[in-house]
């Protein structure tokens, strides 16, 4: 077909591009906006829908339906990109046929879930956000992109930013854990990670900040259910990551399955028009999750699909992933005046001015290099990157009698399900992976580090089942040894999306294999793999010390090895709390004090906020994780008063009074002793990570400001009150309060 290039139309425009944040509202009269209205100004009305409108390939299906017409559909000019496509090979034949078989020649953009690592894949993000490192996992998510890119993919549908509290969502996996503070901070760094300094580079792609909004606090923790809350609890809590990550520039919005308040998240205008898009001023374009838009029709929100259509197009969604409601419905509803054609103009300007942003009206080839995806996948500094991220993401949770580190003198057994294990070491979502060959489990990591046939193995149970004939194998194994080494935890389908769980417990006859090793009366170390916090008060009483692994990745094995035998100090602190039962969720530290709370002193009281039949504490709680070694805080403020003009100092003298030099996470919280919206029993306020040699001491400042004590009032007005507050500074969030001060009225 005979086209006409829109490339042709731009050698008119002579604007230089300087780049600004992607994501926040530029100037209408800005180089991409005139770009892409040049383009836009050419398109018919059925094109322009054509760019609204993405499909997945059918390579990696990862939701309930697919449509094998996509090639058609795209050879018509219907559709504006493609996901669950890469490999410069595949992703070239299509991009041939968007460029070179369409009137316009419009290049597609192609999505992937690029969750935590391509083919490189690192720590699941709740694991990863345990280290408590920004610039690690900066720089996990731009060897994400950089491997990604290398296969084609320009979009990921990361970071997942949901601030999550019940341990019993699978999609907990996915995101930074239960603290807003903390969540927005790591939704930037990913962000800037994945989008790099310049979009146009060809090693760079599209970020979507996701679920858009409070997908974390669905009912009872079951995915795709309802969330009903205040607009001050929406804008205290869960929206706070999603404004960090547009204000770090991300290029894109995905919104999420739940209804909020009774309106369908696909089709809310108040989130969609009135704060993303007007109050926050976003300037990049929103999809839909996987068929969301249709699903407005079962929630009873829409009639029929098209007017589910209409009322998407509306509230600001910009582009329909594999729902085909656009494609099929949009030009009739804009020919009744049911949707604005002005409204599919912005959606379509936004769309195209990604793909300027991107470079590919300049070379729609730019990320299908055969070079590149050779030289930039699985290479050597990815996968140091990826063992030096999943050490520093374990969590040592206990460990009695100073088990560990293991002495290379002791003889170790390694029993359990997921000693030999490659599949589901790299957890969910894990993108490209390999669940095979490449992954390092941890029986080749102990290989690697003490040498084949210098420990004993036993596989004992499988991860499901009842199957218990090899405890005999693993009980005979672990006489044998002076330590046993158990690896167990769940399947990686465990957890993740459509992955809800009731039980958190540890699946199958694990725990019955762990009770008959104990029996040995051999000191057992636990080593956990899952992807959200289990209820481990049984383990916690039985074995001799516990490390959360969590699903570590590609080079897991080695990174659990490094761990095991000291040759890196375990430095992570939980992002969120672990229930001592599935009957305390949703559970976090940052709650709100009731009218009758518990005194701790006096467990039995009556007449409280209070279990029976469990104390309301964590059995881990949030910011906590042990060391090799030990540290001690000493802790001053400069000021008793402050105005909001003042700035308070909070200087935190950490020293390292173990034998073991180590990093340590210095939180510093505080607590709004009384305002006009009652306020959480503490919040983190402050936090870094600091590698201190044994014997030595580190210097912590934290400065406080009025902004810091700002809340959402009873009016919604972001403000400060006088008052009293306190604050401590420490490891782990469960201390006391150790200083207070004043604010007061100027």
């Amino acid at each position: 077909m005979k086209r006409i290039s829109a490339l042709s139309v731009l050698v008119s425009v002579l604007i230089s591009c300087s780049e600004k944040p992607v994501g926040q509202n530029n100037e209408k009269d800005s180089a991409y906006t005139q770009k892409a209205d040049s383009v836009l100004n050419l398109m018919t009305l059925e094109e322009k829908i054509g760019q609204t409108v993405l499909f997945t390939s059918g390579w990696d299906v990862t939701g309930p339906s697919m449509d094998d017409n996509y090639k058609e559909y795209l050879k018509k000019g219907s559709l504006g990109a493609v996901f669950n496509a890469f490999t410069t090979k595949y992703n070239r034949e299509l991009q041939e046929i968007a460029v070179e078989d369409t009137r316009l020649g419009i290049p597609l953009l192609f999505g992937y879930d690029v969750i935590h690592g391509h083919r490189t894949i690192f720590p699941i993000p709740l694991g990863e956000s345990a280290s408590w490192d920004l610039e690690l996992m900066e720089k996990t998510a731009r060897v994400a992109a950089i491997e990604a890119s290398a296969e084609g993919i320009n979009w990921t549908f990361a970071p997942m930013v949901d601030v999550a509290r019940d341990a019993r969502w699978g999609r907990i996996a996915e995101g930074a854990g239960e603290d807003t503070y903390l969540g927005s901070l790591i939704a930037g760094a990913r962000v800037k990670g994945f989008q790099g300094d310049d979009l146009s580079a060809n090693n760079t792609i599209l970020a979507c900040a996701k679920h858009y909004a409070a997908y974390g606090a669905a009912m009872a923790g079951r995915d795709y259910n309802t969330v009903d809350m205040s607009e001050n609890e929406l804008r205290t809590t869960y929206l706070p990551p999603f404004k960090a990550a547009l204000d770090a520039g991300v290029a894109t919005f995905m919104n999420s399955f739940n209804d909020l308040n009774g309106v369908p998240a696909t089709g809310n205008e108040f989130l969609l028009r009135d704060i993303l898009k007007g109050e926050w001023a976003f300037n990049g374009f929103v999809v839909t999750d996987y068929t969301s838009l249709n699903e407005m029709v079962p929630h009873g929100y829409a009639k029929d699909e098209k007017q589910a259509g209409e009322i998407a197009m509306n509230a600001g969604v910009d582009m329909d992933m594999q729902g085909g409601i656009y494609m099929k419905y949009l030009k009739k509803s804009i020919e009744e005046g049911k949707v604005s054609e002005a409204d599919l103009d912005d959606a379509v300007r936004r769309i195209l001015e990604m793909k300027f942003r991107l470079g590919l009206f300049d070379d729609p080839y730019r990320y299908l290099d055969e070079k590149r995806e050779k030289e930039d996948i699985l290479n050597d500094e990815h996968l140091e990157i990826a063992r030096d991220a999943a050490r520093k993401s374990m969590v040592l949770l206990k460990n009695k009698n100073k088990v560990l580190p293991l002495s290379p003198d002791r003889k170790v057994a390694l029993i359990g399900p997921l000693v030999k294990d490659e599949k589901n070491i790299i957890g969910n979502w894990a993108a490209a992976g390999d669940r095979g060959g490449t992954a390092v489990s941890v029986f080749e990591g102990f290989e690697e580090r003490v040498g084949k046939g210098n420990f004993l193995y036993a596989e004992g149970c499988k991860l499901t089942g009842d199957d218990i004939s090899g405890f005999a194998e693993a009980v005979a194994t672990a006489k044998k040894a002076d330590v046993v080494v158990m690896v167990v935890g769940e399947l990686e389908g465990m957890t993740g999306e459509a992955a809800s769980r009731t039980d958190i417990n540890i699946p199958g006859k694990q725990k019955a294999l762990i009770e008959a090793v104990k029996n040995t009366g051999k000191p057992v170390v636990l080593v956990l793999m899952n992807g959200r916090p289990l209820t481990l008060e049984w383990e916690n009483n039985t074995v001799d010390a516990i490390l959360e692994a969590w699903w570590p990745g590609t080079m897991g094995g080695h990174a659990v090895t490094d761990v095991l035998y000291g040759d890196y100090n375990p430095s992570g602190k939980l992002t969120v709390s672990f229930p001592r039962t599935v009957g305390q969720l949703p559970l976090f530290y940052n709650h709100k004090n009731t009218g009758r709370p518990v005194n701790p002193g006096d467990p039995d009281q009556k007449y409280v906020s209070r279990y029976l039949n469990t104390p309301n504490t964590p059995l881990f709680p949030f910011g906590y994780g042990l060391s090799y070694t030990d540290f001690s805080y000493e802790v001053a403020v400069d000021k008793e008063r402050i105005t909001p003009a003042d700035t308070l100092t909070v200087t935190a003298k950490v020293t390292n009074t173990g034998n073991r030099d180590g990093e340590e996470v210095v939180q510093l919280y505080l607590h709004d002793k009384v305002a006009s919206i009652t306020p959480p029993v503490k919040q983190l306020k402050g936090f870094e990570k600091v590698f201190i040699r044994k014997g030595e001491t580190a210097t912590v400042k934290f400065e406080l400001s009025a902004e810091d004590l700002k809340f959402y009032g009873p009016d919604l007005e972001w403000k400060y009150e006088p008052g009293e507050f306190e604050l401590f500074v420490a490891g782990n969030s469960d201390m006391p309060f150790t200083h207070s001060f004043e604010l007061v009225a100027e």
